[in-house]
């Protein structure tokens, strides 16, 4: 059975709104997809560029400047000397017969160390003394004979110019036995230099000399016989930087620390100073001493030195690190509303790890550490947060434009 015309015809348009709606649906379904995927792109885009502006503002760590204590330690490297070092050189010349101290013995002023034995000397000094009686001899020989000739002269037998010549003869005999003597004088006091004796209390120190060893005298070059060390009291000399010398006085007080020794310090007085700094270093040597009556400070030990210098404690400190070297000078990038601001500040001393501020900083300044050299004044920064602080990472800074340097 065939539809009606009219039928068919509604059934037809029924299709066609069918298709339209169902293309419709597409279409927007369509429209919507894309609408949304550039949305979504668009977020992306600008999430990208504030991310990006976000890691280009750097981030860093702030300080606070700290007051300096009452008290200011001072640590420079000493040298321990002794009290009185005594070097001993060979004044005969000859062979070591035998020695009595070694190293570490304690001796007294006058004690005998060693005795060469001076063939040699022994036989000058004989040649010596006989050499002064022959003189002695021709001398009393010339006195006689002035004697007989002045006598003769007075009862006018011989010429006055006979007896001058005799009595000048007696004259120079006289001098001879004067040079003769003092040459005996000579090489005995040199053969009494056989005996090598202590010329102070102290410790011998070195010991360079053995049994049967040729010992020559001369001058006190090369290695000496004996070293002997007064130690009852030691010396400690430091080298002082140009910076720190107006606070050291005679009478300051100083401690030392020595590396054989890690839980005890000893007190030491610093006694005089040099007055005069090296061109070189920029430094003046001074001197402290100490007591060592246990003798637990030895020569030529290493000591690390603490001065206790006062100050008013007005001054503040920072740590070195935080120091910016810009065209104006020293400077500190300096953390206010966000934003870096570069300041020029006047130092004082150079305690290693910290530097002391004259002026130019005040005590609530927040000082940017380990600045970056690309800081600029009007910069902004994001703050490191310190550990154990709650929230994020960091706090980021505003992100507006870069202002020139001032």
């Amino acid at each position: 059975m065939t539809e009606h015309p009219l039928q068919e015809k509604e059934t037809k348009m029924a299709s066609v709104r069918r298709v339209l709606l169902t293309g419709t649906v597409i279409l927007v379904a369509a429209a919507a997809t894309a609408t949304i995927g550039i949305a979504n792109r668009a977020r992306t885009v600008q999430d990208v560029a504030r991310w990006t502006e976000e890691q280009a503002i750097p981030t860093v760590a702030v300080v606070t400047p700290t007051l300096a204590p009452g008290r200011d330690e001072l640590v420079l490297p000493g040298n321990i000397d002794a009290y009185y070092t005594g070097l001993i050189f060979a004044r005969a010349s000859g062979y070591v017969k035998e020695w009595h101290a070694d190293i570490g013995a304690h001796v007294k002023q006058g004690e005998i160390l060693a005795i060469i034995d001076t063939p040699d000397l022994d036989q000058q000094l004989a040649q010596a003394r006989a050499d002064l009686q022959t003189a002695q001899a021709n001398e009393q020989l010339s006195n006689v004979t002035a004697e007989r000739w002045t006598t003769l002269a007075q009862r006018n037998i011989v010429s006055q110019q006979a007896k001058d010549e005799k009595v000048g003869d007696l004259q120079a005999k006289t001098a001879t036995v004067q040079a003769a003597h003092a040459n005996v004088a000579r090489l005995e006091s040199l053969q009494a230099f056989n005996q090598l004796v202590a010329p102070f209390d102290g410790v011998v120190t070195t010991r360079g000399i053995d049994i049967g060893q040729l010992v020559t005298a001369g001058g006190n070059s090369g290695r000496p016989l004996y070293t002997i060390a007064d130690i009852r009291r030691v010396r400690v000399y430091v080298n002082v930087p140009q910076a720190f010398l107006a606070g050291l006085k005679p009478g300051l007080e100083a401690s030392l620390a020595l590396p054989q020794f890690p839980a005890e310090t000893f007190p030491a007085t610093l006694t005089t100073t040099s007055n005069a700094v090296t061109p070189e270093s920029r430094a003046a040597l001074v001197e402290l001493q100490a007591d060592n009556h246990d003798g637990r400070l030895w020569p030529g030990s290493y000591a690390a030195v603490h001065f206790h210098l006062k100050n008013n404690g007005q001054v503040l400190h920072i740590p070195a690190t935080a120091l910016f070297f810009g065209p104006r000078g020293i400077e500190v990038a300096l953390l206010a509303d966000g934003r870096v601001k570069l300041t020029k500040v006047e130092l004082g001393r150079n305690l290693s790890s910290e530097v002391e501020v004259l002026s130019g900083l005040s005590a609530d300044a927040a000082v940017i550490d380990s600045p970056p050299e690309s800081l600029i004044t009007g910069q902004p920064v994001r703050v490191a947060k310190k550990p154990g602080e709650q929230g994020n990472k960091t706090d980021t800074a505003s992100s507006a434009g870069r202002r020139p340097r001032t």
